[in-house]
């Protein structure tokens, strides 16, 4: 495959290192090669079996780590990683979905990876039932942001899936010229690629990008009497909303410079 897969990780309790074991084996037979940026506390043990598959892995170093780590930025540093691979084509997508795609959608996401390679940009989102997976709590917040986006851009896409397909130029371009560090890449790198001019651009909506976190808290899951139940919890606290209200903040902030 002329596609490298890059990921960020920041799975500090190892809840992810299970799903990893199982669809390892799927990853590697997608992908040329696989790029991990990791925190500073991410698992060991996932890290370990991560490189024993040749992963290509950094880590972010314990004197620059910020209590609270910056999606975005590990995002790019995550891009910049996958291009010392010297393949053509990277998709990013965040770890957990990707985990969960490879799980239960591995033909789904062969075809996709294959995809992303005639485009120099692609915005990876969900079927409307995939979409629909998630509690509401984030389907109500990010459909507030793919609305703005829709009317920012002209293209109704799901933009906040974590998922993209990038050329080599288009990777560099962005890390040269979008330098955004927050979540609202989901947003800034396609209104920048756009703005940009010169480059393909492209919308893929997937079944595999349902919602993923379920899979690693499978114990909160059964305590509370099973995922409709969970779910619910999850819809119930005000934390999570005023959380997921702040992000949409965020996200729509980060369109001001491309609207207009």
């Amino acid at each position: 495959m002329d596609v490298a897969l890059a990921v960020i990780y920041h799975d500090t309790e190892g809840r992810l290192y299970g799903q990893i074991v199982r669809v390892l084996p799927v990853l590697t037979k997608i992908f040329g090669g696989l790029t991990v940026w990791a925190s500073h506390v991410a698992y060991e043990r996932s890290l370990a079996l991560l490189a024993s598959a040749r992963a290509l892995i950094e880590r972010e170093s314990s004197d620059r780590a910020t209590e609270e780590p910056k999606l975005g930025k590990f995002r790019r540093a995550a891009v910049a990683l996958a291009l010392r691979l010297n393949l053509p084509f990277i998709m990013y997508c965040d770890c957990d979905r990707v985990l969960h795609w490879a799980e239960w959608y591995p033909e789904e996401l062969a075809v996709i990876a294959a995809r992303v390679a005639r485009l120099d940009f692609s915005v990876l989102g969900r079927t409307q039932r995939a979409f629909n997976s998630h509690p509401r709590v984030q389907r109500d917040t990010e459909a507030i942001v793919n609305r703005v986006f829709a009317s920012v851009s002209g293209h109704a896409w799901d933009v906040t899936a974590g998922a993209r397909g990038l050329s080599r130029g288009v990777a560099e371009a962005i890390l040269n010229g979008c330098p955004d560090e927050e979540i609202s890449t989901d947003v800034s790198w396609p209104l920048f690629v756009q703005r940009s001019g010169g480059f393909s651009q492209g919308y893929i909506a997937v079944e595999g990008l349902e919602f993923e976190t379920a899979d690693r808290y499978s114990d909160q899951v059964t305590r509370a009497g099973g995922r409709a139940e969970w779910l619910a919890q999850l819809d119930a606290d005000p934390g999570r909303w005023a959380h997921r209200l702040n992000l949409a903040r965020i996200e729509i902030e980060a369109m001001l410079p491309y609207s207009g």
